[in-house]
């Protein structure tokens, strides 16, 4: 889970901003790597909201050399590297009344989740598009907080209600799928696999299937006494991560695909976890803890108050934002507890969410994430809640 509810934020990083360099070559940590306009009509909000399209929600994503965005039923492309447009599509094809809600982007292919109206079906439609030029290649069923996890030359890896499926993108055939037990289960991937845990209700998780990504290999994990706890929140370096009230719990280790616990963390909270470090940072009292996960030792703290502003994690500096007119975004070392570098100004900034880790601003092991911003802002009407942005923009900014 990401921090986005919180206002509280640390100084200004002014006496720390590093000097940034100019053009389309810059790469120095915190540089504003290009911007582009965004389609569609848009507001300037105060907080945390930020810059956001006015007529729904919008999706972005990072991978496969694209920038991608995606709100109502249109999706446009960037080129990470310098920020030209690459293609704008409308999807077609599905029933009156669907829009958009999630985008991930990976080699090749673009997938678009799609929610058909209120009430027609409980799931969704998992629409591939090609990465070089838009267009539409084929439309996979998924699970509604499903979708795409996964995509290796011509094959889509799908979470569908009650599989995990992979796809041959030529044909349509079924290259492989796997029963996950009933719909709603919670899935997370990491590394070449997915982890789908299926719970029973409030009193824990049964048993969790790891699955190859390009195989389909299956392997079954057990508790060594009884179930999971609470519900698999994350999964790093192989050690899973269990969430319950006041509480962490890890597993991993065992053989015969039965685990064992690795430490416990009494009145914690999992916020956010950092795969290339091997770190899981819990908010606990008045601190935010960096915990190895392997071994459950401390690795390093940070004031509580630090954390309400960080969105995303990776090798140990976390990204942080300032808010409303005078934003901008920040790398924050949680293990010196110091700020290594700010950006220029980003107004309003917005970061796009994907719980599932693989969409959103920022792509796992990425050093670009993405942020709506606005660069004008028109009069506000008196019966509006937010003044129009009228010079929405997409910045790419250098990790």
């Amino acid at each position: 889970m990401v921090l986005i509810g919180a206002a509280i934020i640390p100084g200004r990083a002014s006496s720390e901003q590093t000097q940034h360099c100019a053009g389309p070559r810059c790469r120095a940590a915190g540089s504003i790597l290009w911007t582009a306009a965004l389609p569609g009509t848009w507001l300037a909000e105060a907080g945390v909201t930020g810059t956001v399209p006015s007529a729904g929600p919008g999706y972005a994503a990072v991978g496969g050399g694209l920038a991608v965005f995606a709100e109502g039923l249109r999706v446009t492309a960037f080129q990470l590297s310098a920020g030209g447009r690459a293609w704008q599509t409308t999807i077609t094809g599905i029933p009156a009344g669907s829009t958009i809600v999630g985008v991930r982007a990976f080699a090749g292919e673009v997938a678009v989740g799609v929610q058909p109206p209120a009430g027609e079906t409980p799931e969704r439609d998992e629409v591939i598009l090609s990465a070089s030029t838009g267009q539409p290649v084929r439309i996979y069923p998924a699970a509604a907080y499903g979708g795409a996890i996964a995509a290796s030359g011509g094959d889509t890896v799908v979470v569908g209600r009650t599989a995990v499926t992979a796809y041959a993108n030529s044909t349509g055939r079924v290259l492989w799928s796997r029963p996950v037990g009933p719909p709603g289960q919670t899935w997370r991937v990491s590394g070449q696999y997915v982890y789908v845990a299926q719970q029973d209700g409030s009193a824990g998780v049964l048993e969790v299937r790891r699955i190859s990504l390009s195989t389909g290999a299956e392997t079954v994990l057990r508790a060594a006494h009884g179930m999971f706890p609470g519900a698999l929140s994350a999964v790093v370096d192989g050690a899973m991560l269990f969430s319950v009230p006041g509480e962490v719990v890890a597993y991993g280790g065992g053989t015969g695909g039965v685990l064992r616990p690795l430490w416990h963390q009494p009145g914690a909270v999992l916020e956010l976890a950092d795969p290339v470090a091997g770190i899981a940072y819990l908010a606990s009292g008045a601190a935010l803890d960096g915990v190895d996960v392997a071994s459950g030792h401390l690795l390093g703290r940070a004031a509580l108050s630090v954390a309400g502003s960080l969105y995303w994690v990776s090798d140990g500096v976390a990204l942080g934002l300032d808010q409303d007119a005078l934003g901008d975004a920040w790398g924050y070392s949680l293990d010196s507890r110091r700020v290594l570098w700010t950006s220029a100004g980003l107004p309003w900034p917005h970061f796009f969410v994907d719980l599932s880790g693989l969409g959103g601003s920022a792509s796992q092991g990425g050093k670009v994430v993405l942020l709506a911003t606005c660069a004008r802002v028109g009069p506000q009407a008196a019966s509006a809640l937010a003044p129009p942005c009228l010079r929405p923009q997409l910045a790419a900014v250098v990790l």
